[in-house]
Formats: C-alpha cells, structure tokens, sequence
C-alpha cells in the first residue's frame, strides 16, 4: 500500500472513531452505557472472537451447560458493550473520595507507598471498565508508568492518549521494548509502574492457568524481583450499571531470589489471582484472548463448540 493510501485509509478511521466518540457522548454517561450494552449483545455474537470466549469459559468452567455458558457471553458481551459506550465519557466519572459512581477500597495502600516514595508494581486484567484502574491510580499516587498498547492508527492513538489526559493520566509507556526500559527507568528513579498481566505473550513464559500451562507477560514478577518493589494487585467490578469497586489489594508474596524459579512462581502467583478474580465475576472479564495454545481453538471448531 502507498503512503497516500494508508494516510487516507488512516484518516478515515480516524473520523470513525471522532463518530463513535461523538454519538456517545452525546448521550451522556448512563445512556451510553446502556446503549453500548444493548449494540454488543447483538453483534458481539455475530464475531469470531465470540467462539475464543466460549473455548476459554469451558476451559475454565468444565462443568457447566452450554445454556450457562450462553448466559455467560451474553453477559460478557453485555459488560463490554458498556466500556464501549463508557470509554468516550470517561472524564465524567467522579473519582472523588465521596463518588456514588466509584468506590475504592484500599486507597490507603497505594496512599503510604506514595508517601514513604517507594516504587511498586501494581497489576490487573481487563475486567469490567479496566480504565477504572488507572484512573484511580493517579488520584493517589503523584508518578505511575502505566503501560497501553499502540493504536495500529497514529491519528487515534494520539486521540487516545489525549482522552486519557483529560481524565488525569498524563504518563503513559507503549508497550515492547522501548515501553521495558522506560518502566525499568521509572522503578530506578522511584516511580511506580501499571501494567495488565492477564493476556497471552507469546515470548512469555508458561504458567499454570486454570489448570493448563499458559504463556505469561513475565515482565511484572521480573521487575518485581530486581528491584525488590511491593506487587500490588489491583481489580474493578461493575457493581449495578455505570457504577464500579475498585480494590486495591496487599502486596502479593515474592521468593527470594531472581531465578527462573522465583520468575515462575511470582508469575503463578499472580495468574492465580487473576483466576480468583474470574471466578469472582465471570461475566466481567474479557474472555476474547486466545489464552491458551492455539490447537484448542481450532479443534474445539472443528467439533462445533
């Protein structure tokens, strides 16, 4: 393809996309959502990722129905629907200490490593509006890297960086290896670090995952390990509409040592808490990543499931 016809192709995204954030915000915050939520549970089905989420949800759920398992997408197409129409109005959440839309438990955690000025690693997975968790990040703590993944699309990718500013996070890190050594940088100088730790990266390493090895973003635990920074897990649930918990959790324990096995276990540990998190509200994780080996998903077709 010609520059001139990828410049093209890129601008007419680029006014989709100022479609899409226009026709949502004009209809303000809860109608949006549930707007959003009504659009996914009808197309959501029609796409091919319907078919990973499903291979994943038996994976994790063995015993349940094909009629469970159908009220379980449904939902999941439901809770992303919402991020869809939520996400262009992200600035009008309250994230204030009194906000009915956001109630955060265990802000005082990340609170006190602001203040002693120690470095953590925080992690999360994209469960019901994940952008929660970075928002509320930097409402308490002044210097936190938080990692993204780059529009294919430079003109929206800098649309998004710039809503993001809107809602407070002025610091973002773009993922691969440049993104690896800024948040190193960051962790050296002090600052904190964000990162998701619950899809598949194939240069990862295979970790237990409902009970099938996994390939894991290793990144978190190896940091964690050198600079012997707190893990701190962190998790939002949708509670009733456009309202969310976040939780801010206990740092997570760590072996001693840098060693692949301190690196597996660390990473174990935290695929174990994304797994709780699961099974606490299934229908809020976003089941679409091929998790697992891609033969599973392939044969599973191949038999019509």
């Amino acid at each position: 393809m010609s520059d001139l016809m990828k410049s093209i192709g890129f601008r007419a995204e680029a006014l989709g996309w100022d479609a899409y954030q226009g026709l949502f915000r004009s209809m303000g915050l809860e109608r949006a959502s549930d707007y959003g939520a009504k659009l996914l549970r009808t197309l959501g089905p029609k796409v091919s990722v319907h078919h990973v989420a499903r291979v994943n949800m038996q994976i994790a759920f063995p015993e349940a129905s094909e009629r469970e398992l159908d009220g379980l997408l449904d939902a999941m197409w439901d809770n992303f629907g919402r991020v869809v129409g939520e996400f262009p109005n992200m600035h009008r959440f309250d994230l204030g200490p009194n906000s009915d839309q956001v109630e955060v438990v265990g802000a005082e955690i990340l609170a006190e490593l602001d203040r002693q000025g120690r470095p953590a690693v925080l992690v999360g997975g994209h469960f019901a509006n994940w952008e929660m968790l970075a928002a509320v990040i930097v409402q308490h703590m002044k210097d936190c890297r938080i990692t993204y993944r780059h529009a294919n699309n430079p003109l929206i990718d800098k649309r998004i960086i710039d809503q993001r500013k809107a809602y407070g996070i002025n610091i973002l890190a773009p993922k691969g290896g440049h993104g690896a050594k800024e948040l190193m940088q960051a962790l050296k100088a002090g600052a904190s670090v964000g990162l998701m730790n619950d899809q598949k990266m194939n240069d990862g390493i295979a970790a237990p995952f409902f009970g099938r090895d996994a390939m894991t973003a290793a990144g978190p635990a190896r940091m964690a390990l050198r600079y012997d920074c707190p893990l701190v897990p962190m998790n939002v649930v949708r509670k009733d509409g456009a309202r969310f918990k976040v939780t801010i959790y206990e740092p997570l324990p760590k072996p001693a040592g840098q060693d692949a096995a301190a690196i597996l276990e660390t990473v174990t540990t935290i695929n174990r808490f994304i797994e709780d998190r699961i099974r606490e509200a299934p229908s809020q994780w976003f089941w679409v990543h091929r998790r697992f080996e891609k033969p599973l998903y392939k044969m599973a077709k191949a038999e019509g499931a």
